[in-house]
């Protein structure tokens, strides 16, 4: 297979789209993040890159909050929206219909339509170029009952998850395997 050699660019796909909740129940906001994964197991820990000049930035930087809210693919225009227009001017849960719900451990709300919300606590802010990388404890996890089975176990691929792939979004697909299936002895010879 013939490849050509690009300069170094941001092209690692696919990426989550979240939408990210801070500030508090009177005053929040929500910013649409395509930067974002996990970077440790224990504790958990997360991360957001976000531009200094975002409205967001400031609440969170000096909240020292905010929360991860997974975005599902029936709110992937709200989503969309979250990311084209500015706080300063703009009241999103409003526009958008969210719902806020109080989250467990942190002042941010939760926006309730998402399936799953991680509550965050920044503890260290890293300038890296373009945007500052907020490094946080996942201090807590929401998940919508629906998505778990009778033993309670999460089924995710029941939260209709979307992703972001080089300017365009995407819905998740059908499952593949699961961690270690490779190796699993009783099926051997698939």
């Amino acid at each position: 297979m013939a490849k050509q050699h690009w300069k170094g660019s941001t092209l690692l796909a696919p990426a989550p789209t979240v939408m990210v909740s801070c500030g508090d129940m009177e005053n929040s906001n929500i910013i649409t993040i395509g930067w974002t994964g996990i970077i440790n197991t224990l504790p958990p820990k997360t991360y957001i890159s976000v531009r200094p000049s975002r409205h967001s930035y400031k609440i969170i930087k000096e909240s020292g909050e905010f929360v991860i809210n997974l975005t599902p693919t029936s709110l992937v225009r709200k989503a969309d929206y979250c990311g084209i227009y500015t706080g300063a001017k703009v009241d999103k849960f409003k526009k958008c219909n969210f719902t806020k719900e109080a989250a467990q451990n942190v002042s941010c709300p939760v926006i309730a339509e998402c399936p799953i919300s991680l509550e965050c606590k920044v503890t260290d802010i890293i300038p890296l170029g373009t945007h500052d990388m907020f490094v946080a404890d996942i201090v807590g996890v929401n998940v919508d009952e629906s998505l778990l089975d009778k033993n309670g176990k999460l089924c995710i691929e029941k939260a209709s998850l979307c992703a972001y792939a080089h300017g365009d979004y995407y819905e998740l697909g059908k499952k593949l395997g699961k961690f270690g299936f490779s190796t699993d002895k009783k099926k051997k010879g698939r």
